[in-house]
């Protein structure tokens, strides 16, 4: 891709070099993506998502055990997690059912990792006719360009699905309906864009902010504002509070209580009044610190050679959007690698789009040059940042201390998990780490571990029949991230009360992968295996905490042979 870039020319159709970019782009993606899930790396939202389109295929329409474990009632109440749980009551996605009839062809995670590079892929040829109707020729290939080697397209691509996969296409095409003015399409692709999720109406607000700014298209921008207002505010009061009060007990609570301080369950109109009535709180999550949002902006623009930051029309329509990550006051909101950068990229690109139809004469060799320089960096920032861990086996997930799984071992490792995987029935339930969640995923009954138990559809609360946990992993990374550690210690505490408690058996243990079935009998070889990871996990403790663990074991060394 980058050799592609760097020798387009005049000579060439621009057509094809756009489609090859598209190729490039989409091949280079795809494998990569597909490596992140089948090496298991692909985590929760994967999972999470897997399910919900599996369990809409069989008729039980966006239900979710593991929705059900980034509810309120879970997390707030300490519920336990129920399979019947409803996810449009966090997140309103009803777009999903475009995509349906391809899941119900190929019932897998895997497709939903091709869905989403398709889409941005598809995303990019859009972007191309869009510019096309606005610029020449060249122009509209490095504008393209820019889409396919922008940090906030390569990153949130390589992420777990997520719904704002479908931003780029569906408000592309809106902008080029309205370019055509094809009116039709224009109000389809807005209903389409309000679909992917209840706050997406915010970067339709933008646009039409845009559109009344320019007077071309008044009317229509009045429009356009009243309509995503009047559908975030009455899905997000109305529709999802039908469901669950998650969104507002969750999502608008924890982003933004700064904002409505004191009230646990705020309204979208609640928190608007808030957000107006708190000059000082909204001045400092504009601001404060400003090297991060400076650095966040930068490198969205530098792609664009920094045209964006000079346009008016990229302001106006990404400052609404962008406006809604600034007050989240969280770190990962201005993270470029994650999901919800994707809603500043339509808009910075139109904006560029429109500075370049109105300063043709600044596009001199020159300026191409540097705008080349300007991708081909982007893409190599990029490679280095290792954006969701795509290329683990190539850079280290950490330097100090040390933290690298060569690709052999990680491939490896990946075989024992799968060993184990075949001993557990399609219909059973079960509890697992995140990264190996979303291979067991379609299924009715499937948790996170360290909970053990489930609401099944009968209402009855049960012990999942297999607790199935990856210790290897935890070890690797426990050194650097002291989530894993953390972990490492509690996953190997649970393991040991659920054999003493003789409520769980073990069948297997193999290369630091732990399979545990309820009520049976624990295996021999496996009582040794699980005995010998258990000291190695001990070690990670203090020289006291391993005194300790030494006769605990010996202790437990005895339990376990009683039910063998």
């Amino acid at each position: 891709m980058l050799f592609t870039l760097w020798k387009f020319n005049h000579k060439h159709s621009y057509l094809g070099i756009t489609l090859t970019l598209a190729g490039i782009f989409f091949a280079f993606m795809q494998i990569f993506a597909l490596h992140r899930f089948y090496s298991f790396y692909a985590s929760y939202d994967q999972a999470l998502f897997d399910q919900l389109f599996w369990n809409t295929i069989h008729g039980h329409w966006f239900q979710g055990s593991l929705s059900s474990g980034q509810s309120s009632a879970y997390i707030q109440d300490g519920q336990v997690e129920t399979v019947f749980y409803c996810h449009l009551g966090q997140h309103f996605v009803i777009d999903f059912l475009l995509w349906i009839p391809i899941y119900a062809l190929f019932p897998n995670g895997a497709t939903l990792v091709i869905l989403q590079v398709t889409l941005i892929t598809a995303a990019g040829l859009v972007l191309y006719a869009l510019a096309r109707h606005y610029l020449p020729a060249l122009q509209a290939v490095f504008i393209t360009a820019s889409y396919y080697g922008a940090n906030a397209v390569i990153g949130p691509t390589f992420a777990n699905f997520y719904e704002n996969c479908q931003v780029p296409l569906f408000v592309f095409s809106l902008l080029f309906a309205l370019a055509k003015q094809q009116w039709k399409l224009f109000w389809l692709f807005a209903v389409l864009t309000l679909g992917i999720r209840e706050d997406t109406g915010i970067i339709l607000f933008g646009i039409g902010l845009y559109m009344i700014w320019n007077r071309h298209y008044l009317r229509l921008g009045v429009a356009l504002c009243l309509v995503s207002f009047a559908y975030v505010t009455f899905v997000t009061n109305v529709i999802m509070p039908l469901f669950s009060d998650d969104n507002s007990r969750l999502y608008l609570t924890a982003y933004f209580q700064k904002f409505v301080p004191g009230n646990k369950s705020p309204t979208s109109l609640e928190l608007l009044k808030g957000i107006l009535t708190h000059p000082q709180e909204l001045f400092e999550s504009l601001f404060i610190p400003l090297d991060r949002r400076v650095r966040y902006l930068l490198l969205q623009w530098l792609p664009l050679a920094f045209v964006s930051a000079r346009s008016p029309a990229a302001w106006i329509t990404t400052a609404p959007p962008l406006l809604v990550l600034l007050l989240q006051g969280r770190k990962e909101a201005l993270g470029l690698n994650v999901r919800y950068a994707l809603t500043i990229v339509p808009g910075l690109f139109y904006g560029a789009i429109l500075w370049w139809s109105q300063h043709q004469n600044q596009f001199r060799p020159r300026f191409c040059l540097w705008w080349k320089r300007c991708i081909v960096l982007s893409i190599v920032l990029t490679i280095i940042s290792s954006p969701n861990a795509a290329f683990y086996f190539l850079i280290p997930e950490s330097f100090h201390p040390w933290v690298y799984i060569p690709l052999w071992r990680q491939w490896e490792h990946v075989g024992h998990i799968r060993a184990l995987m075949k001993y557990i029935p399609d219909d059973a339930t079960v509890s697992t780490n995140t990264h190996i969640l979303p291979h067991l995923a379609t299924r009715r009954g499937i948790i996170r571990l360290p909970a053990v138990q489930l609401q099944i559809d009968s209402k009855e609360i049960v012990d999942v029949d297999y607790v199935f946990s990856d210790l290897w992993r935890l070890q690797q990374h426990q050194a650097a991230f002291k989530g894993n550690r953390k972990q490492l210690q509690e996953f190997a505490s649970l393991i040991e009360q659920l054999l003493a408690q003789g409520s769980y058996g073990l069948v297997s243990v193999q290369n630091g992968v732990v399979l545990l079935q309820k009520k049976v009998t624990s295996q021999t070889e496996a009582v040794k295996s699980w005995l010998q990871l258990l000291q190695e996990i001990r070690k990670v403790s203090t020289s006291s905490q391993s005194r300790f663990a030494h006769f605990y074991m010996a202790l437990s060394f005895f339990r376990y042979i009683n039910f063998v």
